[in-house]
């Protein structure tokens, strides 16, 4: 045996930093497109908790002029954005309609905020919405999802009927569309930012 050994230097590899993770939770009445935004945005293929629209839901599930709408999410939507390599965005849709708020408790847990999506000729579906998140403290935004066929009222003229302060933002967005969603998100971000700076 030789007295000359030769010690093998495995290299270190240094360990890949764990990307931190930012909830957003999507919110509002039946059928205002709170899936249809989430697919829009998310980069991976969305998971949607749906269900079949049936003659049992005739008269409790009403999608307004919508009536082409044949599915519901009953439990949750949820996508994901890479913002940066350090950073990943997670949305997470709520069911609509008021039975499931049950579920709406562990859907913000950990939340930054939350965006309200509001169909203006439905309008009075999202109080309860509005309710909850006041009541919880969320930081949220109000964004106005402009359908093809509904009418169109000036942003003032749905603040006040909402009822919201004039703290809480208020957009207009295409549901349909990745940058309309985008600027949304953006907003909500920069206001949660705001008012953490404030406190």
């Amino acid at each position: 045996m030789s007295g000359n050994s030769e010690t093998t230097k495995v290299p270190v590899q240094a360990a890949k930093p764990i990307a931190a993770s930012v909830k957003i939770v999507i919110s509002g009445g039946f059928g205002v497109g709170k899936t249809t935004l989430i697919g829009a945005i998310s980069e991976i293929e969305p998971l949607v908790t749906e269900a079949a629209m049936t003659e049992v839901s005739v008269g409790v599930d009403d999608p307004g002029m919508r009536s082409d709408k044949t599915t519901t999410t009953v439990a949750l939507d949820f996508g994901r954005i890479t913002l940066d390599k350090n950073l990943i965005l997670y949305l997470f849709g709520t069911p609509g309609q008021d039975r499931f708020v049950f579920l709406w408790d562990d859907l913000i847990e950990g939340a930054l905020g939350a965006v309200i999506v509001v169909d203006t000729s439905r309008i009075e579906d999202c109080f309860p919405v509005l309710e909850y998140f006041e009541d919880h403290g969320t930081p949220f935004l109000v964004a106005i999802n402009r359908f093809d066929e509904g009418d169109r009222f000036d942003l003032d003229e749905v603040r006040e009927a909402l009822g919201i302060d004039a703290s809480v933002p208020l957009v207009e967005c295409d549901a349909r569309e990745r940058d309309s969603v985008k600027t949304v998100l953006v907003t909500l971000i920069e206001q949660v930012l705001l008012q953490r700076l404030k406190s």
